[in-house]
């Protein structure tokens, strides 16, 4: 990656902001949303009548997977956390690379085995984002770049599953096929992308001087930084682990939902409610950017959460009492439950480190707060996939909602009044 056209590149995007803007969120967003075609186009898959034990294949792929992502998650707190830049994207590379085959093994291994597939296909899977977000933190433009490539799994989780069901349909390929297919589909874009992804030059002086300077952490730099910072971040990330059992819950089982309502999407109904989610997203969170001081970006943060969980509310009670259709609560409950999950995902951690000054890195945080959200949504997952009670996902996902909106605003509360500003702490 360090070839005579890479350094040459790399110069020029030193020299030339604007350009290092467009081409490391471009980039960013592009990996991301490759990655999402080797994660996700299977539950655009109904698997209809298919069962193992009596339990549903197509849940039961989806908390193997979620299972496997989960421990991705954990083990990624130390991976993502001392990976440096020279290692990213080999490690990136890698991980999607195992996670593909098991794809490949899916239609010849018996149902059980297709189980233990998914499993190892999340497995690899839930450090990516860390370790692409590592390009991108401790920028002045980094508010920018975050939601750039924040955007990407609100955009790529339509995208990629509108692809599997456009491979299943219009290129006849079998449900057990679809998955690995779409990844093929998409790795010409996750190549070029980490291409320009090893181009991005470091972090310049000035960068450092308004963010604090982020490098790798060892184990003592992370159990001193998590014991120092114990309550403020107990609160941000219980309503992060809310927001992810939500935001994980809408998007792995809305075709199943929207099947429980009799309504029967076209292919590429999943591109379209996404796009509009994301859309909606970046023009709210957009010109935020602009506020230069920490302190108060970071109460503006805990305000947006907020109202998001409130929007996922009231939109829910909508839906409840017949003043919105499917389509239009699955776009409201998206846009507010990524108003909420997204800056958790980009520039909340990158913000609170800035204000604080503390050594550290956000794609730590970042690892953190996620391994914590998706070890509730799998244990949420494995329990009503095991209980006796038939699955009703449009019940639970409108008691989810109604729970996000009632306890998220009250926890950022408490967050909030538990942060004060602190001298710059160094190493």
């Amino acid at each position: 990656m360090n070839s005579p056209e890479t350094s040459a590149l790399r110069r020029r995007l030193a020299a030339d902001p604007a350009l290092f803007t467009l081409v490391a969120t471009v980039a960013a967003f592009g990996a991301y949303t490759a990655m999402y075609a080797f994660r996700k186009p299977f539950s655009a898959a109904t698997f209809s009548g298919q069962e193992i034990g009596g339990v549903s294949l197509k849940v039961l792929l989806v908390v193997a997977q979620l299972v496997g992502y989960t421990c991705s998650k954990f083990l990624g707190i130390k991976v993502v956390s001392e990976a440096g830049a020279g290692r990213r994207i080999a490690l990136v590379a890698g991980l999607i690379g195992v996670a593909f085959v098991p794809l490949i093994l899916l239609p010849w291994v018996p149902p059980w085995a297709r189980v233990a597939c998914l499993f190892v296909n999340g497995l690899p899977l839930g450090m990516i984002w860390g370790l692409i977000f590592g390009f991108l933190e401790g920028r002045r433009v980094t508010e920018f770049l975050g939601l750039g490539m924040s955007v990407s799994f609100i955009f790529a989780s339509g995208w990629t599953k509108s692809v599997g069901v456009a491979v299943m349909n219009g290129w006849s390929v079998p449900e057990l096929w679809m998955p690995a297919v779409t990844g093929l589909v998409f790795v010409p874009v996750l190549a070029a992308c980490l291409a320009l992804l090893a181009s991005l030059p470091a972090p310049s002086a000035d960068d450092v001087l308004e963010r604090s300077e982020r490098r790798p952490m060892d184990a003592t730099e992370r159990r001193r930084f998590l014991a120092r910072n114990a309550l403020p971040l107990t609160l941000l990330i219980i309503p992060y682990v809310l927001l992810t059992v939500y935001r994980d819950l809408r998007d792995t089982f809305m075709a199943d939902v929207l099947k429980e309502l009799g309504v029967r999407p076209d292919p590429s109904f999943f591109a379209r409610v996404e796009s509009l989610v994301g859309l909606g997203v970046l023009v709210a969170l957009a010109g935020l950017w602009w506020i230069r001081d920490h302190w108060k970006a970071l109460r503006t943060y805990h305000l947006l959460i907020g109202l998001g969980a409130l929007l996922v509310g009231g939109a829910t009670l909508a839906f409840r009492q017949g003043w919105l259709g499917p389509a239009a609560w699955m776009v409201f409950t998206g846009l507010g439950g990524y108003l909420g999950y997204v800056p958790f995902n980009s520039v909340l951690f990158d913000r609170l480190l800035a204000a604080t000054r503390q050594a550290g890195t956000a794609a730590f945080l970042i690892q953190v707060a996620d391994s914590v959200g998706y070890l509730a949504s799998a244990s949420l997952y494995l329990q009503r996939t095991f209980s006796k009670a038939s699955p009703a996902w449009t019940q639970l996902t409108q008691n989810g909602g109604l729970g996000v909106a009632l306890l998220v605003p009250i926890l950022l509360l408490a967050s909030w009044l538990s942060l004060k500003p602190a001298r710059p702490v160094t190493r």
